[in-house]
């Protein structure tokens, strides 16, 4: 079966960058944890869910394309040592995910493939959502005007 280069490119990636997604809010989750922040791990611990929800359906439509999905080049982890730097590592995360989407999105409606656009056009919403609320969480941190924010 004939794959598109530039679509098999664009599942790679997008399945790499959920899955570092995951680990990162696992390791986030962890940290909180340590902290003595057991309602923030937990909202981490949803979070790495959702973003292994969304790696769960790239797998499945790389598979319909008759592609394996067996992508180990993750990144490191961020390093933080303080919730500023927590959640200022979360939103790179998610706005080079929403980039990614974004592209990947507008070239599916391009060359057509109305499958691909669909799966693209909903995670990029649902990044979007994940953007909103660490931006929030970002604001909530100013506002409270937390230095020592840990």
């Amino acid at each position: 079966m004939f794959t598109d280069p530039k679509l098999t490119g664009y599942l790679r990636r997008a399945l790499n960058h959920e899955m570092a997604a995951v680990q990162q809010y696992l390791a986030h989750s962890a940290l909180c944890e340590l902290w003595g922040m057991d309602d923030l791990a937990e909202m981490f611990k949803h979070e790495s869910k959702e973003e292994l929800e969304h790696a769960s359906r790239l797998i499945r439509h790389m598979l319909m394309l008759g592609l394996v999905p067996n992508n180990t080049q993750l990144p490191t982890v961020s390093a933080t040592r303080s919730l500023r730097e927590m959640w200022l590592a979360n939103w790179r995360l998610e706005a080079d995910i929403i980039h990614l989407y974004a592209e990947a999105s507008q070239y599916c409606a391009k060359v057509g493939d109305e499958e691909a656009y669909r799966l693209f056009a909903e995670l990029l919403q649902e990044e979007r959502h994940h953007l909103q609320w660490v931006e929030a969480q970002l604001t909530a941190l100013d506002e409270r005007g937390d230095q020592n924010d840990r």
